[in-house]
């Protein structure tokens, strides 16, 4: 129990978890671009680390105040990798990704993304799709972006299931009910699948699929009752699974 308690405690509760596994979905696509830069990789872990904490702890007092100067040390150290290693472009897409993070859920705003009734999944997915289709990538990719969103999206309403008693605005399982949002994640991950199968390498399709099966098993099984580790653990953990499983391929082949 113990154990348990300090793995939530210094990987989950620290946001570390869910960065890497936001890295690990960006990953997947550098790699089936054939681009991949540690450079690059860095900047991904450092934006989502620093954006999750942001919000995570904005309202906490003094301890804000570390996070705001660590924030602030991140910013550097992006900006200087993106100076270093790629060019002006990649530093204003970069800065646009930034403001869509402060503008998703920053309490010294009068009126935040958040707050929007059902809009929350949507930006989400938008959010990290655009760290996988147009941040890490030199030009645009209309596929990449689609695959991304509609995950993510279908990712976010098992949290709107958890959190649907807690909720302050209107969500999906308030709006239609547990089920119906159940259905609409699957829409959204079948979607997903297909456009990966239409246009990603075969290993990664093929790791795609497999993520996708898990996925749909979390989905089915959400419910407002769970432990928060099914969500902040397993659910959490499918943006990580495709990279996960084409390692895996590298590994018995």
């Amino acid at each position: 129990m113990n154990s348990l308690n300090l793995l939530k405690k210094y990987l989950i509760d620290s946001q570390i978890f869910v960065s890497v596994m936001g890295t690990f979905f960006a990953v997947f696509f550098m790699v089936e671009q054939d681009i991949i830069k540690t450079p690059t990789i860095a900047l991904i872990f450092i934006t989502y680390f620093s954006g999750y904490l942001y919000t995570k702890y904005q309202n906490t007092g003094k301890f804000f105040t570390k996070i705001l100067i660590f924030n602030l040390l991140s910013g550097i150290l992006s900006v200087a990798l993106i100076i270093y290693n790629h060019n002006e472009y990649r530093l204003l897409k970069w800065f646009i990704i930034v403001i869509l993070g402060l503008l998703y859920d920053s309490t010294f705003l009068k009126f935040f993304v958040r707050k929007i009734p059902l809009f929350k999944v949507f930006y989400v997915g938008l959010t990290w799709a655009l760290i996988n289709s147009w941040l890490i990538l030199p030009e645009f990719n209309s596929h990449i972006f689609w695959i991304s969103c509609l995950f993510i999206t279908a990712l976010v309403l098992p949290f709107d299931i958890r959190d649907m008693h807690d909720d302050t605005i209107v969500t999906f399982p308030r709006l239609i009910g547990v089920q119906w949002t159940k259905y609409f994640a699957y829409i959204l991950v079948f979607f997903s699948l297909m456009i990966s199968i239409l246009y990603l390498k075969t290993t990664y399709s093929l790791a795609f699929y497999l993520t996708s099966i898990f996925t749909f098993i979390l989905i089915y099984f959400s419910e407002d009752s769970n432990q928060d580790s099914y969500y902040s653990f397993w659910v959490e953990a499918c943006s990580g699974m495709p990279l996960l499983f084409v390692i895996l391929h590298w590994l018995i082949n």
